[in-house]
């Protein structure tokens, strides 16, 4: 009795946070529509993180999901100092929190069709982002050094989620190349990151329970002279070791 209570609570919880999030996104996605007619892009960014505290504190608030930080100290120091961000992808919840805890702007790299989705999109089509066709994977790779290259030199942090997708808690997906290649091609480092969001706010579930979000930074790996397959491997075992360290009973579950 006392388990379907609870499950019951995370419902009515659930649907708050959902019916907070959809009221302030369309005011938020408005004006950032109108701002970016004259707001540069760094003004728009910090405006985009604004909204995105809000989902974050309002999952604090309204489901009880905390978040722990370790590694912050890993990140490179300096205004344009680059980094490329490779980070574990539970759930949508790392993507609404990473750019709150980070010191430099970020620009992910994402499919071109999230741009049609109703202010949401509208407002990413504003920001720093590179949006590609995934459909023409040569070009998009192309598109992505290019614009890479000059948001790198503006201070724009790269973030990318090398399994592609969202993999289950517990669960381990396809590591693609594809962002080690862009730090080789720049040279910039490679942070990679854990991140434990499914045990709150689970893959493709509308239900999120309370409890803590590990987020976990690693210290930056160079990317002068090495593979791109090479690299990525040591960013998958970091990654997924600290995974295990994280979230030790879903391993144990899977396992």
């Amino acid at each position: 009795m006392a388990g379907q209570e609870a499950l019951f609570m995370s419902l009515i919880r659930s649907v708050i946070h959902m019916f907070w999030m959809l009221v302030t996104v369309i005011p938020w996605g408005i004006v950032m529509v109108l701002a970016s007619r004259r707001a540069n892009g760094t003004t728009l960014w910090w405006m985009a993180v604004r909204w995105l505290g809000w989902v974050i504190g309002g999952a604090r608030v309204l489901l009880g999901i905390r978040v722990r930080v370790t590694g912050i100290e890993n990140l490179p120091d300096g205004a344009t100092s680059p980094a490329i961000l490779l980070s574990k992808h539970q759930s949508t919840l790392e993507t609404f929190l990473l750019p709150t805890l980070m010191p430099h702007p970020l620009a992910y790299v994402f499919k071109k069709e999230l741009l049609y989705v109703p202010f949401f999109g509208w407002a990413m089509g504003r920001l720093d982002m590179i949006h590609i066709d995934r459909g023409q994977r040569a070009r998009a790779f192309n598109k992505v050094v290019a614009q890479g290259k000059l948001l790198l030199a503006r201070g724009i942090w790269i973030i990318m989620f090398p399994e592609g997708t969202r993999i289950p808690r517990g669960k381990k997906g396809i590591y693609k190349s594809g962002g080690t290649r862009l730090a080789i091609e720049t040279g910039a480092p490679v942070i990679p990151i854990a991140v434990s969001s499914a045990k709150c706010w689970p893959r493709k579930a509308f239900i999120k329970v309370p409890g803590i979000v590990d987020v976990s930074i690693g210290k930056p790996i160079p990317s002068q002279g090495r593979q791109a397959d090479e690299l990525m491997r040591e960013v998958e075992a970091w990654i997924e070791a600290e995974m295990h360290r994280l979230d030790p009973e879903a391993y144990r579950k899977a396992d």
